[in-house]
């Protein structure tokens, strides 16, 4: 019996789930003493709500149309999962995903608005986009060893005033958002293919949420089980091993940090052209999906199946805060919540590796005692 509890908390995926399972309790706890500080009879109300989300609604039919649209929001969420995750495996670390993501949402919104392209163009697009902007930080990690956060973080200021500038060409006359899809560009909309009737016919329910699922399947197998993901994955152990074995080092960090921004950019055409929200030319700061990416990927235990988990679950405390009740408490309260729980999300390796330094220190004893 020993031997099995043993080898079960040894077990790399359910050292995972523990971990993440931890990290989201710790992070409740803390968001919840945070609450108690700031209007003690409301904390109770205000966690349960953000944890409870769309069940908040009493009737079955809303309370399925808002959970189709924290699905919306979530698989644009996982596809900047995929994009850090996929990186990171490949011993790059993608900080860049969130000027992927804004590329990408240029490149399909522009194509949409600017030349009425239907939405299989726009998707292209926008992934092509993302893919040559990841290509360039690859490009400067290869040839001329510039890091590839700080490529990235430069890329991502450049990335969204350039969306802004192009973009302001097709914002509205009257505010600063671009025109609404759902107008005359109808056509550039992902098709639902009858998946908004499953959530009481939310109309921004598309193809976008089982094709991520998907992606995130095809990202695991390509990592995982083919040679090219294998050659990848050892260029990131040691490029210098990997060169020597007759593996092109250079081009595989390149290919690496395009296929990463591939993901991130679709994932902004996934969420864009579902229609639920317009671009606004005014923002002064990268979209916080891209950032969101990273800890869905850690809490998801870097694995592309955890990831989806992940990603759905802060979405869903993301989603969840905005139901907290603002006469207790101000407008940012569910920010800071949600804040409180991803940050601690980046703590699932800190927290594995606590247990295997536990389970050696364990094993350790055992062999002193039986010597």
């Amino acid at each position: 019996m020993n031997k099995e509890k043993k080898s079960l908390l040894a077990n790399d995926a359910v050292q995972t789930l523990l971990a993440s399972l931890l990290c989201i309790v710790v992070g409740l706890v803390i968001g919840y003493l945070v609450l108690l500080v700031i209007n003690p009879s409301g904390a109770g109300a205000a966690i349960t709500a953000i944890m409870k989300n769309f069940m908040t609604y009493p009737t079955q039919a809303v309370a399925n149309q808002y959970f189709g649209s924290t699905l919306v929001k979530a698989a644009p969420l996982l596809m900047c999962s995929l994009s850090v995750l996929f990186a990171y495996k490949v011993g790059l670390f993608n900080i860049g995903a969130s000027g992927q993501y804004t590329v990408g949402a240029g490149a399909s919104l522009y194509l949409a608005l600017a030349f009425h392209m239907p939405w299989y163009v726009c998707l292209p697009a926008a992934m092509i986009c993302g893919g040559c902007l990841g290509a360039v930080a690859g490009a400067l990690k290869a040839y001329l060893n510039v890091n590839e956060v700080i490529a990235c973080i430069m890329l991502n200021w450049i990335s969204l005033y350039s969306v802004n500038m192009l973009l302001n060409k097709v914002k509205e006359s009257s505010t600063t958002y671009t025109i609404a899809l759902s107008g005359s560009y109808k056509s550039a909309l992902l098709p639902s293919l009858g998946l908004g009737a499953l959530f009481s016919n939310n109309k921004y329910v598309t193809i976008a949420i089982p094709l991520a699922i998907l992606l995130a399947v095809g990202v695991w197998v390509l990592l995982d089980k083919t040679r090219f993901g294998y050659e990848l994955r050892a260029t990131g152990l040691n490029k210098n091993a990997a060169k020597y074995a007759g593996m092109m080092e250079k081009r595989n960090t390149i290919i690496t940090m395009f296929i990463s921004g591939c993901l991130s950019g679709l994932g902004a055409a996934f969420y864009y052209l579902s229609g639920i929200e317009q671009w606004s030319c005014a923002q002064t700061s990268v979209p916080g999906m891209g950032f969101n990416g990273i800890a869905a990927a850690f809490l998801g235990g870097l694995n592309p199946v955890g990831s989806i988990f992940a990603s759905y679950f802060i979405q869903h405390i993301t989603s969840g805060g905005s139901y907290v009740d603002k006469t207790m408490y101000c407008s940012q309260i569910s920010d800071l919540i949600s804040a409180i729980i991803i940050y601690l999300c980046a703590f699932v390796l800190f927290f594995k590796i606590c247990m295997n330094n536990s389970l050696r220190k364990r094993a350790e004893k055992k062999g002193g005692k039986a010597s």
